[in-house]
């Protein structure tokens, strides 16, 4: 059962926030890396492929409970595992 959980497929939303219902820890320890429009992201805090979306971190700026402000921005979304050869 945990090989099929292992597997290489990704969720369609992801997030890096312990709080949002889609955090994945399992998926998140094998160090994601996002191309975003063929560029690899290093701030992105939350992604949906099938919606074409990516939400990065706005520079240092905090919102009110210290979280990190996000913008959403629109395009295509590669996820891929950085630990495959």
């Amino acid at each position: 059962m945990s090989e099929t959980i292992m597997s290489d497929e990704f969720p369609d939303r992801l997030s890096v926030d312990p709080n949002s219902p889609f955090y994945n820890a399992d998926i998140l320890a094998r160090d994601v890396g996002i191309r975003f429009k063929g560029v690899e992201k290093t701030n992105v805090e939350e992604y949906c492929i099938s919606e074409g979306w990516v939400r990065v971190t706005a520079g240092n700026a905090k919102d009110r409970h210290g979280n990190p402000l996000t913008i959403k921005v629109h395009g295509p979304v590669e996820p891929y595992f950085r630990d495959k050869k």
